[in-house]
């Protein structure tokens, strides 16, 4: 469970100079927790509390002169002893909302709607917040943020990649910088002092991954001298990064904690191994020999290969005239079914980009490079390979860590995202976290038009180009999503033959994301792109674009997640204006193809203009819920495999050294 009592976690002789939780090897929810859980979703109890929390908040205002420094530092300076006394109780948190509210209106003219202070509050009590996109979550993370750094706690904000790291962090440093706080962004490439100083700030911006990883080399630090550490006062006494885990606010929290959390984080170091290039490079010379249906069969649903008992039988004879390491039979089949994979499987601009001669991968979830993150067991080197580029060289684990075993042993853990509730079970079970509404400042204006089903993918981008034709002739902006890179290119290629001016965002080209995205809702843009659009700069419009009917969406994708589909449609209709959106997909989606059953697909495509929207519908969210039960059990079977290892390596904390 989360910290209740009313001792707040800062580093010191209480807390220890590096505070985290020990969190047990398995863990279930208490039951009264459970029931509290059931109790507060049916009853609504959480959003009567926070409702009676704002109102107080509203008449805490009124008492408050007008903004002056030398009263308004003493009112701070007394909240900061109060808090640090009693802990985060209503009355405290009331009177610190009410200040920093007068801070964000009289330096930054913005005023935080009742919404964002319900969010915060719900922050404040170690719940995840789900906020509609366009809402103003980041100015709620700072006012939560702020408030507990006031009281003296180390703040974690974990954003979704170092653009937003770097972009909250300067949108929010007057307001820091007017309540006395310190702030800084830990982004990728610093200098391990540089990133030391970021961490110690009041409040440090960072992505999940950075934030492990450091995690993760300060247990290497720890492990090695597991007294030494706690006795550094000193900041250049000690070589730890961090100051502990006192409190993260996890912003786009299902994004970080759900669908980042099927990938394990290993800090390893390279070793070169000559041999093992040869025996890739045998792999894929093996896996060529052999044919399709007749020697293997692949099963796209998992990724994987397999092999028939007429490929087994090649690959025995093959082996034999081979060097020793391909005499064990489990170990060559294994190799050379990731081998097939590699070649057949893994295709470049859906699953990864060769970008300057090497192999990134593209993150599924958010349509991103997943920058430092390589595939495991050779995949990795024989896709490589495939691609002519130079292999890397292999990897030795030092230590590991999932995202599901690293947020619980946060002491205060909270987050926020646009799309929580489809995972609120999960996210209890795992994380321990409840998920609070907050309702939308003013009613959704958004019109969903009907599914349309296309037999093919070249179908599909005719009719778009229709389409977008005809509501170019309004000038309505249009924001299309598609699959994947390759998809959205061939878009692009299609709408410039028609003369259709256009811009295009994914994986290839995300240098100028915020650019992008921002003019996509100018009247008369044509904006492409994969789901990378989902999350991060708002898409704003004026008024002449709402009178022309808001921003229009087309979604041209069926993903691992219905979250991900809702925050795509979520960029329309932000904040009451005008929008509309549309879902149009072909059966040859990758989704439908894993997960939608041959005959029902077969069916479809014998007219598939005439399937009604409902079942259009239907058959998406069954597939969805299906891929997202498969995930979730990916998930826990990572999450098992991660507690089995805790003997084995040490993240930090004294009991596991």
């Amino acid at each position: 469970m989360m910290v209740k009592t009313k001792r707040l976690p800062i580093p010191g002789l209480l807390c220890g100079m590096y505070p985290e939780r020990d969190v047990p090897a398995k863990k279930s929810a208490p039951l009264f927790a459970t029931l509290t859980l059931w109790i507060n979703r049916f009853t609504d109890l959480e959003a009567k509390k926070a409702r009676h929390f704002v109102a107080k908040v509203r008449v805490q205002e009124q008492t408050i002169a007008p903004f002056n420094t030398a009263q308004f530092n003493a009112d701070l300076q007394t909240l900061q002893v109060a808090l640090r006394k009693d802990g985060f109780t209503d009355t405290h948190l009331a009177m610190a909302f009410a200040l920093i509210n007068q801070v964000y209106s009289s330096l930054m003219d913005v005023c935080l709607f009742d919404t964002q202070l319900t969010a915060a509050y719900h922050l404040l009590h170690n719940h995840l917040a789900e906020m509609a996109t366009g809402e103003g979550k980041t100015f709620a993370v700072g006012l939560a943020a702020a408030t507990a750094a006031i009281s003296g706690v180390p703040v974690h904000v974990i954003t979704a990649n170092d653009y937003l790291a770097s972009r909250d962090r300067q949108t929010l440093q007057l307001l820091f910088q007017a309540l006395g706080l310190s702030v800084d962004a830990a982004i990728q490439g610093q200098e391990p002092l540089r990133r030391k100083q970021a961490y110690a700030s009041d409040i440090t911006y960072c992505t999940a991954k950075e934030l492990v990883f450091d995690y993760l080399r300060d247990g290497l630090h720890r492990k090695k001298t597991p007294a030494a550490w706690d006795d550094a006062l000193t900041e250049n006494a000690s070589p730890l990064l961090l100051r502990g885990l006192c409190m993260a606010i996890v912003d786009e929290a299902d994004s970080i904690l759900i669908d980042e959390a099927r990938v394990p984080l290993i800090l390893s170091q390279a070793i070169n191994n000559q041999q093992e290039v040869t025996y890739y490079a045998q792999s894929l010379d093996l896996a060529h020999s052999l044919a399709m249906t007749t020697d293997f069969l692949l099963k796209p649903a998992t990724m994987q290969a397999e092999l028939t008992e007429s490929g087994r039988q090649k690959l025995e004879v093959a082996a034999s005239t081979l060097p020793a390491v391909w005499h064990n039979r489990l170990h060559r089949e294994e190799t050379i079914c990731q081998a097939l994979a590699a070649l057949y499987l893994y295709r470049c601009d859906q699953h990864y980009v060769v970008d300057d001669k090497a192999v990134c991968i593209i993150d599924e979830t958010t349509g991103r490079i997943a920058t430092g993150r390589t595939w495991s067991r050779g995949l990795h080197q024989l896709i490589e390979m495939k691609e002519g580029c130079q292999p890397t060289a292999g990897l030795a684990t030092i230590a590991q860590i999932t995202y599901q075993r690293f947020f619980p042993r946060y002491l205060r853990l909270s987050g926020i995202s646009g799309t929580l509730l489809e995972s609120r079970n999960e996210l209890f079970r795992t994380y321990d976290l409840r998920v609070s509404s907050v309702p939308l400042r003013s009613a959704c204006q958004r019109k969903i038009l009907p599914n349309r089903l296309f037999k093919n993918k070249l179908e599909l981008r005719d009719a778009l180009v229709e389409r977008i034709s005809s509501l170019q002739s309004t000038k309505q902006p249009v924001l299309i999503g598609t699959e994947s890179v390759v998809e959205s290119e061939l878009l692009a290629n299609a709408l410039q033959i028609a003369g259709i001016a256009h811009n295009v965002l994914n994986a290839k080209n995300d240098k100028n994301e915020a650019e992008l995205v921002a003019m996509a809702g100018q009247a008369g843009e044509v904006t492409i792109t994969t789901n990378m659009a989902g999350r991060g700069t708002d898409i704003k419009i004026d008024a002449q674009v709402n009178a022309l009917g808001g921003l229009h969406v087309v979604s041209c994708q069926a993903n691992a997640s219905r979250r991900i589909d809702r925050q795509l449609i979520g960029r329309s209709a932000r904040q009451g204006d005008n929008g509309s959106a549309e879902t149009w997909i072909s059966l040859n989606n990758s989704l439908l193809l894993r997960r939608l059953p041959l005959w029902l697909r077969n069916l479809c495509k014998k007219n598939p203009s005439r399937v009604p929207s409902a079942i259009i519908k239907a058959m998406i969210f069954v597939s969805q819920a299906t891929e997202e039960r498969h995930q979730a059990l990916l998930r826990k079977r990572l999450l098992e495999a991660d507690a089995a290892l805790e003997d084995s390596f040490s993240f930090g904390g004294m009991n596991h050294d």
